[in-house]
């Protein structure tokens, strides 16, 4: 399957188990503080490799951020017109 998008549903529930399941054993074992789970879906979410696969990186307090995503407040508008967009 070249991403999340091909990747059936039921496929995709097992990959979900199976990450957890080493998300919490790696934890376990590395000591680490959290875990980011990554799956980058098509180039344009940088995406190089087709096929569909998961990231598993461990993270510890204070250390370097893996993602430069900036969060930011929408307005309630803006967030009915998305609803909206994707609902509709």
């Amino acid at each position: 399957y070249a991403d999340m998008y091909e990747l059936p549903e039921d496929i995709a529930v097992d990959a979900v188990k199976l990450a957890r399941k080493m998300m919490v054993k790696m934890t376990d074992k590395l000591k680490c503080d959290g875990f980011n789970i990554v799956q980058n879906n098509r180039e344009a979410a940088e995406q190089t490799v087709p096929h569909f696969h998961m990231h598993l990186v461990p993270r510890y307090e204070g250390g370097q951020k893996l993602f430069g995503y900036q969060p930011r407040e929408f307005t309630p508008e803006e967030q009915a017109a998305v609803r909206d967009l994707i609902t509709g």
